[in-house]
């Protein structure tokens, strides 16, 4: 018989999740399964007290994960559809499940329970190293922590974003080495992440990009990512990153920079029973 309990230590479920990312056939993205995932409350499947799968829910709601180890007795599908239909008193409400065309497994049991799926965003991931080379166009410098502020206060004008938010989120990236900027006499005009994996998915570099609204339209998006593109490309690694699925003009630059979208990321609406 399955029990459900409450994940108090991540660490108690790295092998699954490492099994679960063995599962995808694309890189994940990184924003959501290593920024918004460690934030969500994670529920572990126990079979006579072996752990078997695991899931975790954000704060409103919605599935970010889902997993159940082939050797479990118990059915994935009768699983996942009792956590939809809200039967499980410890995980309580669930209202759908962000999950990427990436996640054959987690997408079939989400849609297999859907009353609503729209597009949230386009994955994209670089199909080739350029062999023409990097034709140098812009110079981003590294961030320094004293810049911190400076690029809170670009972003929170920028994108809207919460600025304690960003304020943990851009520090992490800066103590890491992974936040850069791009200005021009003394104005910060855009930001570039190339944010590396710690596990899991260590042969990609996840990128990031901000323009300042004043300079939209004039290029500087793709030049930044060639940039970040190259950076990403003499350690070794493939670039891939995401967009909202209604930035259109940020698609055009993705694409501009050499890289391609076969995936999406999906909002899956569960029935209510």
């Amino acid at each position: 018989m399955l029990e459900i309990k409450p994940i108090e230590n991540l660490l108690e479920i790295s092998t699954l999740k490492q099994a679960y990312f063995a599962q995808s056939t694309s890189p994940l993205d990184g924003m959501w399964h290593f920024g918004f995932v460690p934030m969500s409350t994670h529920f572990g499947f126990y079979e006579q007290e072996n752990l078997v799968g695991y899931c975790c829910v954000n704060g409103e709601g919605y599935l970010l994960q889902f997993y159940l180890s082939g050797d479990a007795k118990t059915d994935a599908k009768e699983l996942f559809t009792l956590i939809a239909e809200q039967n499980s008193s410890v995980i309580g409400a669930v209202n759908g499940a962000f999950v990427s065309t990436a996640e054959p497994i987690y997408l079939s049991l989400s849609l297999d329970n859907s009353s609503a799926v729209t597009v949230n965003a386009l994955m994209y991931k670089q199909a080739k190293t350029s062999k023409n080379g990097y034709k140098k166009e812009l110079e981003l410098k590294l961030a320094e922590p004293a810049q911190l502020d400076q690029f809170v206060e670009f972003a929170a004008t920028a994108i809207g974003a919460p600025e304690q938010w960003l304020s943990g989120y851009f520090c992490n990236l800066i103590g890491r080495k992974e936040l850069f900027g791009y200005w021009d006499e003394g104005e910060l005009l855009a930001t570039g992440e190339c944010r590396l994996f710690d596990e899991y998915q260590t042969e990609y570099a996840d990128l990031g990009m901000i323009v300042a609204q004043s300079q939209r339209g004039k290029g500087i998006a793709t030049q930044v990512l060639n940039w970040l593109v190259n950076s990403a490309n003499q350690r070794g690694l493939t670039p891939i990153c995401s967009t909202e699925n209604s930035n259109i003009g940020a698609q055009k630059a993705i694409k501009r920079a050499g890289l391609s979208s076969s995936n999406r990321i999906v909002q899956v609406e569960f029935n209510k029973k």
